[in-house]
């Protein structure tokens, strides 16, 4: 599937312990990534400086679901899980 333009709940679900420029501690589950933008796009989308567990993230459906509010949701459980 692709990504659900707008979405940012794989920028805002989990937790992410590399840097993040602006977050150098990473970030914690829940918190919103300081490089998602007010339409929850990634500013940091296409540059190089973007943390290697962000490019590697691909969205499925089995952890995106059909909607914004199940990727927030099965991404917040996974979280849980880890």
């Amino acid at each position: 599937m692709d990504c659900r333009l707008g979405c940012g709940a794989c920028c805002i679900a989990p937790s992410i312990s590399s840097p993040i420029p602006g977050m150098p501690e990473g970030k914690k589950a829940g918190e919103r990534c300081v490089q998602l933008d007010t339409n929850n796009l990634c500013k940091l989308f296409g540059d190089p400086s973007r943390p290697k567990v962000c490019l590697e993230f691909v969205a499925t459906e089995d952890v995106c679901g059909a909607n914004n509010a199940q990727a927030m949701w099965r991404i917040t459980q996974l979280e849980a899980l880890t």
